[in-house]
């Protein structure tokens, strides 16, 4: 890495900043001091939770707001229902299911996650018919584990293939590290989740599937002539929140999913490793009241506009322009002397012939030490091949540059 800017934040939300790399590296930077940003009545910024593992996102923007070990594999208990209520709208949306269509409720389902688990349950009686929207209602407000094994084996057949079509549907969302092993979060010493991938899973629930999102605000569902009030307790709180879901082990305490909608901004949290009920509640309060008050939106780069260069090998041209395809900016802490380090990181040099708007890289924004914002770069025109000349000189370029780094390794 190597420091190309230094200006203060006043000055990154008035000049284009050109990230171009020396060939071959793999990362160039830029730092910008924040110690004159923020008024002067601005709180202290700094912020902590009794929560083992946090992570809080402000959405519009993406940035990461606060982390704490977000990258810890725990055990989702009744938080791995967001990935099954996920493939069933996936299910809907695709036209493989509807929602007025019957599952019958098993004796696997029955036992398991009904009357007799001595669990979370909304009640269905065996060999009775469920429409999917009611077992949408049971899972998202009651927590129903026997509404999760109906939807399981009446779309796969069994909840191990539902299991198994749960692991595929998370990785192609862009979950990297967890594991599910059944539709209800039983326990299972196989299933893991991280607050990273619970956090990228609310996400994508809420933007891909509106019209199913709005069952996690609902207060209350009836079922058997049963009322239960929903089990999220930020719904509560008068601080905006409309979903969505709670889950507790004994080795991973309590832990919940949250989002909030403030001021036109959305917020989304994750916390695991709390130690009551009580306490999550109080937390995850904490932590949205904070996330509230304590940032403010500085605008980076507009739509379309170069975020730097990347080094290309072979082509008519040596270098080409990097851009984003949507704004980026980035909220930060109104009271904060860190700095803000920005990254346009790729593998490089390109290697030429390259086509326009091909994503080659990721522009990474850190404050402090702490990463708060990623967003893909794609190449802003395209550069055709060389001729042998130009073509040559790269070569023999990469061949003493390539062997000088390897020297200095």
């Amino acid at each position: 890495m190597r420091l190309l800017y230094a200006m203060t934040a006043t000055d990154f939300r008035h000049h284009r900043l050109f990230l171009k790399q020396p060939f071959r590296m793999l990362a160039a930077s830029l730092v910008l001091t924040l110690a004159a940003y923020g008024p002067a009545h601005a709180q202290d910024a700094l912020f902590d939770t009794k929560a083992k593992q946090a992570l809080m996102l402000e959405d519009q923007t993406g940035t990461i707001l606060y982390a704490k070990a977000p990258d810890t594999l725990i055990e989702p208990a009744a938080l791995a229902k967001l990935m099954t209520m996920e493939l069933v709208f996936h299910q809907l949306k695709t036209g493989n299911i509807k929602i007025d269509t019957q599952y019958t409720v098993s004796e696997n389902a029955w036992r398991t996650g009904g009357a007799p688990s001595g669990g979370s349950t909304m009640f269905a009686k065996l060999k009775s018919s469920i429409s999917v929207g009611d077992l949408i209602q049971g899972v998202i407000v009651q927590s129903a584990n026997d509404g999760c094994i109906i939807l399981a084996e009446g779309i796969a057949g069994s909840e191990q293939k539902f299991a198994e079509m749960m692991n595929e549907r998370a990785k192609e969302i862009g979950l990297k590290d967890s594991t599910f092993r059944n539709s209800t979060g039983l326990p299972d010493p196989q299933q893991k989740v991280s607050l990273t991938d619970l956090v990228t899973l609310a996400r994508y629930i809420k933007h891909e599937y509106p019209e199913y999102y709005r069952t996690y605000a609902q207060e209350s569902f009836t079922w058997n002539n049963i009322f239960q009030r929903n089990r999220n307790p930020l719904l509560r709180l008068d601080i905006g929140a409309d979903g969505m879901g709670t889950g507790y082990t004994e080795q991973s305490g309590y832990g919940l999913v949250g989002s909030a909608e403030h001021n036109g901004r959305r917020y989304i949290v994750a916390l695991s490793g709390l130690a009551s009920d009580r306490e999550r509640a109080e937390e995850a309060k904490k932590i949205f009241e904070w996330a509230y008050s304590a940032f403010e939106e500085i605008s980076i780069f507009a739509e379309g506009e170069t975020v730097g260069e990347a080094s290309v090998f072979g082509g008519v041209k040596s270098s080409v322009a990097l851009k984003a395809h949507e704004k980026i900016s980035l909220l930060v802490p109104t009271a904060n002397k860190d700095r803000l380090k920005a990254h346009v990181e790729y593998k490089g040099p390109l290697i030429a012939p390259l086509k326009a708007d091909e994503q080659v890289g990721m522009l990474r924004i850190w404050i402090g030490d702490a990463l708060a914002q990623e967003t893909p770069v794609y190449t802003g025109e395209a550069v055709e091949t060389g001729d042998l000349q130009k073509r040559t000189m790269d070569a023999v370029l990469e061949l003493t540059t390539g062997w000088t780094r390897h020297l200095k390794l």
